[in-house]
C-alpha cells in the first residue's frame, strides 16, 4: 500500500499545478469510486453551490483508492496554493492514513469545515437468516470468522465500528472478519448478493434499498433511536457502542489568508442555504457544520482519539 502511494507521489511531483483564475467556478475532489459518502457528499455540494449560485461552475473528479490517501496525494501536489480547489474526506480518511502509514497526511491541506455527521448502519439482505444483533454476537462468540462484515476502506469508520461491536460483545476485534471496498457501489453489490454477512456503513449509502424492501438494518451506532430509522440501536441491543462518522471539505496547503477566508465564507454560505438543509433531511445526515480555525483544532483532535480507538481494536500499533 505504502509503495502504491508513493509511486502516485512521485509521479504526480513532476506535474506542475497551475491555479485556476477565478474562484467562482470550483473543483471537487472526491477521493472514492461513486455511490459511497464521499461521492454523494461532494455531488450534493456540486448541486448547491450552483442552485444558491455560490459558484459558476462546479465540478467533481472521483480519485478511488487506499481509504482516500490516493485522492489526497494526488490533491496535495497537483492542487496547492489553488484557490478553487476542493477535497472531501472526513473520520474514514483520518482512520485510513494512520492504519496504512501513508506518506501523505491532513497536515498537507487546508481544513475549511466540518460538513455532516452520520451514524452507521448495520444492515443484512432481506432474506437473511440472521434477524438481530444478538444473532451476530451469537455468531461471532462461536466463530468470529463466521461473520464477514462488508465495508468501507480498512481502518475507517465501518470497519471500526465492526471492532467496537466484537469489542464490546467480548469477543477478540482482531479476529474480525473486515471485507473492505473501495466505494459505496461494491459494498451494496456484495451485501445484496449475499457475499458477505452483514454490512456496515453510514445508513445514508443504505437507505434507498432499505425503503425498496431489499435490505433489513439490524442496529444503528447513535446514542438514542434516530426518526425514520426504523432500528434499535446497538445500545439497546446490548452493545455499548456509540459512534458518528463525519464528513469534511478542505483545500489544498498554500492558501493566501484571503482566499482561504473566501472559501469559508462560501461554504458557510452553502451549508446555511435551505437547499443545503434539503439535502441533509433526504440524506438523514446529521447538521455538525464547524468552520476555519475551530475545525482546525477539533479535527487535531479526532486524529489523536481517532489513533487510540484503532490500537484499542488492534488496527494501529
Amino acid at each position: 500500500m505504502q509503495n502504491l502511494l508513493r509511486g502516485a507521489i512521485c509521479a504526480l511531483a513532476l506535474t506542475v499545478a497551475v491555479p485556476a483564475a477565478s474562484a467562482a467556478s470550483l473543483k471537487i475532489t472526491a477521493p472514492a469510486a461513486p455511490g459511497g459518502g464521499w461521492d454523494q457528499t461532494a455531488r450534493a455540494m456540486q448541486m448547491v453551490l450552483q442552485t444558491e449560485k455560490l459558484a459558476t461552475g462546479v465540478q467533481v473528479e472521483n480519485v478511488p483508492g487506499a481509504g482516500g490517501t490516493i485522492g489526497l496525494a494526488q490533491f496535495a501536489l497537483r492542487s496547492k496554493g489553488d484557490p478553487n480547489a476542493l477535497i472531501v474526506g472526513g473520520f474514514v480518511m483520518v482512520g485510513a492514513i494512520i492504519t496504512n502509514k501513508a506518506p501523505v497526511t491532513l497536515d498537507q491541506v487546508t481544513p475549511i469545515a466540518r460538513l455532516t455527521g452520520e451514524y452507521e448502519a448495520i444492515v443484512v439482505n432481506a432474506d437473511s437468516p440472521v434477524k438481530s444483533i444478538a444473532d451476530i454476537v451469537t455468531m461471532l462468540k462461536a466463530n468470529p470468522g463466521s461473520v464477514s462484515w462488508g465495508g468501507g476502506s480498512a481502518g475507517g469508520t465501518d470497519h471500526i465500528t465492526a471492532g467496537l461491536i466484537a469489542k464490546a460483545a467480548g469477543v477478540d476485534p482482531t479476529k474480525v472478519n473486515y471485507i473492505a471496498y473501495s466505494g459505496g457501489g461494491e459494498s451494496m453489490a456484495a451485501i445484496l448478493g449475499g457475499k458477505t454477512t452483514v454490512g456496515v456503513a453510514g445508513y445514508g449509502e443504505f437507505d434507498s434499498q432499505v425503503k425498496a424492501g431489499k435490505l433489513r438494518v439490524l442496529a444503528i451506532s447513535a446514542p438514542e433511536r434516530v426518526a425514520g430509522i426504523d432500528a434499535p440501536t446497538l445500545k439497546e441491543s446490548g452493545l455499548d457502542v456509540v459512534i458518528q462518522n463525519w464528513r469534511m471539505v478542505a483545500a489544498p496547503a498554500g492558501l493566501k489568508p484571503d482566499k482561504k477566508a473566501e472559501l469559508v465564507k462560501t461554504i458557510a454560505a452553502m451549508a446555511k442555504s435551505q437547499a443545503w438543509q434539503d439535502q441533509l433531511k433526504a440524506k438523514g445526515w446529521t447538521d455538525t457544520f464547524l468552520e476555519g480555525d475551530a475545525f482546525e483544532a477539533q479535527l487535531k483532535s479526532d486524529i489523536a482519539k481517532t489513533e487510540a480507538i484503532l490500537k484499542e481494536i488492534g488496527l494501529a500499533k
